[in-house]
């Protein structure tokens, strides 16, 4: 919404109106925009986010580059365009000039085709059409890689906005066109052959090949494998087929909104973040809501014992009810059956009990994989010109010290467009620390970093009260921060943990 107060930006601003480092919001011919100052340069760029419409004037600035708040998104102020997933679209901008003391922002600057010196490639294929897919492929156009690009994906879908499918769509309040995150004809425009509803049986490693499922070879010069994960099965005695639903796709998403439509009671198998984010999209469609875990606290293992224990009384608040220290037993009918005894009725049953990332096609190809597919610091896997993203991508991560696997979304992203880099011969490290959101009713938890374990929380502030920080330390270290209502905080979590390398971690690999 246009801010009718907000200084017109094209009438020209004193330069003593915005101090150095400062960010002034304003208008451009009624359409929102920020005017940004760095010692005697001046920038003038669109005002909201381009993934989520978070405003920007809230964000943090670290060089030439805009952090959003919300889902740390990044932006170069010089032209507004987009530098870091999760925004994937560039932002409007403005040539600025100084003139009698004043500064304006006139002349809408449109961006000029790229040109960028690539090494030599061609046939880059990726399978997978999920989040680090489609922005290898993006990122790949954007650099200017000009030659062929196919993504096969096996979903039934083009590329679409997998975190809403736990939370806004599942809940009811996004509609289906707002899930694609690109339309069909960027596809074309881009001369990007996507492929649906296509499987790759097998990869040739040497030959450079792959063998398609019902469907001619498919040659490569380059391959991304990017094929994610898959839930893991769970098996109720007595359950019927197709029962018990999991949430990973859009099809399931539909399919659980569809029963919904007629169900009164749901129960949710599993205390994760995607169960409890599927609980409060089901809460929010009005239905009752149980929650089976064996955790004596939701959450613990990655929010510990205090913030974990405010995300379940959250949910309590509204209506969900907890069954914890036990599982489901025995389902007949509609009658779940616990193992504690509490019998339960539902109409609707859910399983968010975590996944299993696909390395099939790696381990059937030879390439290396340990609980994931292994990748060196460059994404590229234990066969040249092969790369790996996402859920599967194991990488030596320099600020914990450790080889890891982190199934997050935002990351995933950023992964893709780091080996769409690499793929062109950059050379481009990935040593960006790991970051996700969670949104349960109307709180956001933000995670930056990755702490599969620590010995100390320091929690600042009162969970409680919806506005804290928690630091997760290992050995003094802080190796991990989870935020309520600080999103600066978070930003400026992120940017700490980045510049900060294990013990015994060369600063650059």
């Amino acid at each position: 919404m246009t801010d009718t107060n907000s200084p017109d930006l094209k009438a020209g601003v004193p330069l003593e109106h915005i101090a150095d480092g400062a960010i002034l919001s304003g208008q451009i011919d009624g359409e929102d925009a920020l005017l940004l100052r760095q010692g005697d340069a001046f920038y003038a760029i669109g005002a909201q986010c381009t993934h989520y419409h978070a405003a920007l004037a809230d964000g943090l600035i670290c060089g030439h580059a805009l952090h959003c708040p919300m889902h740390h998104s990044q932006f170069d102020i010089r032209d507004g365009s987009a530098l870091c997933a999760p925004a994937l679209d560039d932002l409007p901008s403005w040539r600025t000039e100084q003139v009698d003391g004043r500064v304006f922002a006139r002349e809408r600057i449109v961006a000029a085709p790229r040109s960028r010196k690539n090494a030599p490639l061609d046939d880059v294929v990726i399978i997978g059409g999920g989040g680090a897919g489609l922005a290898a492929a993006e990122k790949l156009r954007r650099e200017g890689y000009e030659g062929r690009l196919t993504m096969l994906s096996a979903d039934v879908d083009p590329p679409y906005d997998r975190p809403n499918l736990s939370k806004d769509f599942l809940a009811g309040t996004a509609q289906a066109d707002w899930m694609p995150l690109k339309p069909d004809e960027w596809y074309r425009e881009q001369r990007i052959d996507l492929r649906l509803n296509t499987r790759v049986e097998a990869i040739d490693v040497a030959a450079r090949r792959l063998r398609v499922a019902g469907g001619p070879a498919c040659s490569f010069g380059a391959l991304l494998l990017a094929t994610g994960a898959d839930p893991v099965p769970i098996v109720v005695p007595g359950a019927a087929e197709g029962q018990i639903l999991s949430l990973r796709s859009f099809d399931d998403s539909r399919s659980i909104v569809a029963r919904a439509a007629s169900a009164r009671s749901a129960l949710v198998i599993g205390a994760s973040f995607i169960g409890l984010e599927v609980a409060a999209s089901l809460r929010g469609r009005g239905l009752e809501v149980h929650v089976v875990a064996p955790d004596a606290v939701p959450m613990q293992r990655v929010l510990g014992p205090e913030v974990g224990a405010f995300v379940r009384d959250l949910h309590m608040s509204h209506g969900v009810t907890f069954h914890l220290g036990t599982t489901v037993a025995r389902v007949d009918g509609k009658r779940a059956t616990l193992a504690d005894g509490t019998v339960i009725e539902v109409d609707l049953i859910v399983a968010g009990v975590g996944v299993r990332p696909s390395v099939a096609l790696a381990e059937q190809a030879g390439l290396a994989v340990d609980r994931g597919v292994s990748v060196d610091a460059y994404l590229q896997t234990s066969a040249p010109g092969i790369f790996a993203a996402g859920d599967i991508a194991r990488w030596p991560d320099p600020h914990s010290g450790e080889r890891i696997r982190v199934e997050h979304w935002a990351l995933a992203q950023r992964q893709g467009q780091v080996a769409a880099m690499n793929m062109l011969g950059r050379r481009q490290l990935f040593d960006i620390s790991p970051f996700f959101w969670s949104q349960h009713y109307d709180v956001a938890i933000q995670y930056v970093g990755h702490a599969e374990r620590w010995d100390a929380i320091e929690i600042d502030g009162s969970p409680s009260a919806r506005d804290c920080s928690a630091g997760y330390r290992q050995g003094g270290r802080v190796l991990a921060v989870a935020t309520i209502g600080r999103d600066l905080a978070s930003l400026r979590a992120e940017r700490e943990l980045e510049n900060t390398v294990a013990p015994g971690q060369p600063a650059s690999i």
